[in-house]
């Protein structure tokens, strides 16, 4: 393992791990798949139980990602011996699951659809503006458009349209304008002072005035939500069908409402079809602990599905903790009797305020 690998490797810490570990169920000589591996982080950690009859598949579109990842269960080989379960890494987008992992034969599948501490910690990736650096932000540095074409190559009106859409940033217009008065932009530094300049924090904002609108340009340049999206649809073949000792599971982490929204969607629907049974009533997230370690657990939300025979009735599932231990997840008491909430009141809505994209 290389000096630099093993530094990045130290400052790397895998969200939700002991979450991850209890929702996967991870069991010795079974076959799972890290659809993001990313550091190997979770990797790693799912690589100490399986033991040499297990296998763990990895999958990252970041060719410096993988070969990090590759150097760091090297170095779990050598400390693990012959207990070390059977390893395949595959450099493409998780999207494409289905094409290299057959139906059926997976016992787990975790997506972690955060951006890498890598990425943001290296300056010439540009997903960051924290450090000047070119404006990239392809997660795949072997294809696709980068950031800097997107800022100065896009009409103006679809440029806002994408930072409203993906950011979630109300003043994008404001900001798409100055974006197309300042080019060329070609920069990190250069784009987070012109969208600063074009719409100051507000007293309310606890983050950047930019990163909402490196959010957009990231998730519109690598297809972030539509990879998600293929990737829980094609999900429920992969999974083995359940068997009296065992039921294959998913685990999602999704960073921001847009993935989430996603996950928490294609789970419902898939449960709707009686392909699995979803675990997580509302979204297991870090306790006080974990986000004072590692800050960037804070934004972290997973999400766990578990396969059932097709067609089994699963329209009122009882919730069961089966993961967390910190009781942050939401779930329903193990007995039928649930604690009675009090109806909320409704406040009427000012016939005359309706939400306006700012100008």
């Amino acid at each position: 393992m290389t000096e630099a690998s093993s530094q990045i490797g130290r400052r790397h810490v895998p969200v939700l791990s002991q979450d991850v570990i209890r929702y996967l169920a991870v069991r010795e000589g079974g076959t799972y798949l890290d659809c993001t591996l990313g550091l190997a982080g979770h990797a790693s950690q799912i690589a100490r139980l399986l033991g040499s009859s297990g296998h763990l598949i990895g999958f990252d579109r970041d060719p410096k990602a993988l070969e990090l990842a590759a150097e760091r269960l090297k170095a779990l080989a050598e400390e693990l011996g012959e207990a070390m379960p059977k390893v395949t890494l595959i450099g493409e987008a998780f999207s494409s699951v289905a094409e290299h992992v057959a139906p059926g034969t997976l016992d787990g599948l975790l997506a972690d659809f955060g951006v890498s501490s890598m990425q943001l910690d290296e300056p010439e990736r540009g997903f960051s503006f924290q450090t000047d650096g070119p404006l990239d932000m392809r997660q795949d540095t072997r294809q696709g458009v980068t950031a800097a074409q997107v800022v100065n190559e896009m009409d103006e009106s679809d440029l806002a349209n994408l930072i409203y859409e993906y950011g979630e940033e109300r003043r994008s217009r404001r900001i798409a304008r100055a974006i197309v008065r300042a080019r060329p932009v070609t920069t990190t530094g250069q784009l987070a002072r012109i969208v600063a300049g074009s719409a100051p924090a507000l007293k309310s904002d606890r983050i950047h005035p930019a990163t909402r609108t490196f959010q957009a340009l990231r998730i519109h340049v690598n297809r972030e939500l539509d990879e998600i999206r293929e990737l829980l649809e094609a999900a429920p073949k992969l999974l083995k069908p359940p068997s009296p000792s065992h039921s294959a599971r998913l685990v999602v982490i999704s960073f921001h409402s847009l993935e989430d929204r996603i996950a928490k969607d294609v789970l419902r629907e898939v449960q709707a079809r009686g392909e699995w049974i979803v675990l997580t009533r509302k979204p297991v997230v870090a306790d006080e602990a974990e986000t004072n370690h590692n800050p960037r657990a804070r934004s972290a939300k997973l999400r766990a599905a578990e396969k059932v025979e097709p067609g089994q009735a699963v329209a009122k599932p009882e919730y069961q903790d089966q993961g967390s231990v910190r009781q942050l997840t939401g779930f329903a008491q193990l007995n039928s009797q649930k604690p009675h909430k009090p109806e909320k009141k409704k406040r009427a809505q000012h016939p005359g305020k309706n939400p306006r994209l700012r100008r």
